[in-house]
């Protein structure tokens, strides 16, 4: 029974990773694309702890937590420029 949820859970993901790259490409403004790469980001990591549960590791949980560091921060940094227009003060 975990097995066929998981397997559900990497199409869901799997969909909403493709709606997401749509929205990156498509989208009408740049706050938009932002919002869609960090989004994506947020998928990536669902699919590592997904794979993580299939495989019973916790090394795709590690790398999972330091993948959402790396993307909390990277969207911090691009919303910062988008406002200001450069990062450090």
């Amino acid at each position: 029974m975990l097995n066929a949820a998981i397997e559900m859970a990497f199409v869901l993901v799997g969909a909403a990773q493709v709606l997401n790259l749509y929205r990156l490409i498509r989208g009408p403004d740049m706050t938009d694309r932002i919002l869609a790469l960090d989004t994506l980001g947020i998928n990536v990591i669902a699919l590592l702890v997904l794979f993580g549960m299939r495989t019973a590791t916790t090394a795709y949980f590690e790398v999972a937590l330091l993948l959402a560091l790396l993307g909390f921060v990277g969207t911090v940094a691009l919303c910062k420029f988008l406002l200001r227009g450069d990062i450090i003060e």
